[in-house]
């Protein structure tokens, strides 16, 4: 019986050696592996300090520099149209045609009313002449002959008048050829010929001055502030115009006109620029995006928008910088961001020259985590190959 009691013994501690020996192997096999782990391959972006234009965009909207409506100065029967709707007008090109038959007659009689008063001037002034020299006989009183005298006076006052009313008659004859008052973009048609139209009322087309071309557009108090302030033609230094697909028109513009004030209802400037179109690519109407810049901001970075997170404290990124230990590894940096430069966040402190901003794997990335940096775009430097830990010898019992 305590033969049984030692053999039980003893293989009860031969068990637990055996359990210990395993724990102790797998313990240095875990050791072994983390300490085989590579440091995270990182992407990164060496800060040199830059000059960016200062600028700011706002949704714009095209007009023409002229919207002129085209109404008869007379009215009648609109008897035709002279030219195609859509098309370029050129100024004083007959566009329509009303009916000068009565305007025609108008002028006729005019011209007989100032050829009746012609005739009336030279009786009176024969009048006026023979009373005279029956005056210098004493063949007729003084009033007689002051009376002839002033008829003829009023005979010729008269003929102003007559001459003033054939003026307008031809005036008028001339207004049935309703004319383009300016260049640009013929509207469409609003009446039909053959339609009777009313003097100064009846609104026939439009034409638009389409070259040049305006855009309006405003900013709101904070993007003033960051232009600089109250902008003024002499302020703004450019205007792009960024279209609906993305490409920027071709010709720069001018700022034309700003307010005095700033809107109370909505809290900005409102503007207009003016912009060469001679090619007639902008329409009136068009949606777009006016870029104003004001100046350049020097010794600011540029970070990949992709470097730049968010967190509690507001936008971060990750820096690749050596620690108490030479390792390399990533911390985090607090900026001040400033605006978009094209597909990159324009950073204004927080960063220093020659700080190596991480732009890729930032998912993975924790603070203070080991990192192996190479520039972005290169490719990273080969691991070096894994040692494979020793499996532990078996112990036989």
């Amino acid at each position: 019986m305590a033969k049984m009691k030692t053999q039980y013994t003893h293989t009860l501690l031969a068990v637990m050696l055996s359990m210990l020996v395993t724990a102790c192997g797998q313990q240095k096999q875990e050791g072994a592996a983390g300490a085989a782990m590579p440091a995270l391959p990182v992407s990164v972006v060496e800060m040199k300090p830059t000059s960016v234009p200062i600028r700011a965009e706002a949704v714009a909207q095209t007009e023409g520099a002229k919207e002129v409506e085209v109404r008869p100065r007379v009215g009648g029967i609109l008897l035709k149209k002279l030219f195609q709707e859509g098309e370029p007008i050129k100024t004083g090109q007959v566009m329509f045609q009303i009916d000068p038959v009565p305007f025609q007659i108008a002028v006729q009689q005019a011209e007989a009313q100032l050829a009746q008063q012609k005739a009336r001037i030279i009786q009176t002034q024969r009048e006026a002449d023979r009373l005279k020299g029956l005056l210098d006989t004493q063949s007729i009183s003084q009033r007689e002959y002051d009376n002839a005298v002033s008829d003829n006076a009023v005979a010729t006052a008269s003929l102003l008048q007559y001459e003033a009313l054939l003026r307008e008659a031809k005036l008028n004859l001339s207004y049935t050829s309703v004319t383009a008052p300016t260049s640009g973009i013929a509207g469409r048609f609003q009446f039909s010929e053959g339609a009777l139209v009313s003097a100064n009322t009846s609104l026939l087309t439009t034409i638009v001055q389409l070259s040049p071309i305006w855009v309006r557009f405003s900013l709101s108090d904070s993007e003033l502030a960051n232009l600089g302030g109250k902008l003024t033609s002499q302020s703004v230094k450019n205007v792009q115009l960024v279209l609906s697909d993305g490409t920027e028109f071709p010709e720069s513009g001018k700022l034309n006109f700003s307010a005095s004030e700033i809107d109370p209802a909505l809290g900005t400037q409102q503007l207009r620029a003016v912009f060469d179109n001679a090619n007639r690519s902008l329409l009136p109407g068009q949606f777009v995006r006016a870029r104003v810049t004001t100046g350049t901001r020097d010794g600011v970075f540029i970070v990949p928008q992709t470097a730049v997170l968010t967190g509690d404290q507001g936008k971060f990124v990750y820096v690749a910088e050596k620690d108490a230990s030479g390792k390399e590894v990533a911390n985090i940096r607090p900026i001040q961001e400033g605006n978009w430069e094209g597909e990159n966040w324009v950073i204004l402190g927080g960063l220093k020259e020659g700080d190596k901003v991480v732009v890729d794997n930032l998912i993975k990335i924790r603070p203070g985590a080991p990192v192996a940096s190479h520039p972005f775009g290169a490719q990273p430097a080969a691991n070096a190959p894994k040692t494979s830990a020793k499996a532990p010898a078996k112990t036989s019992a």
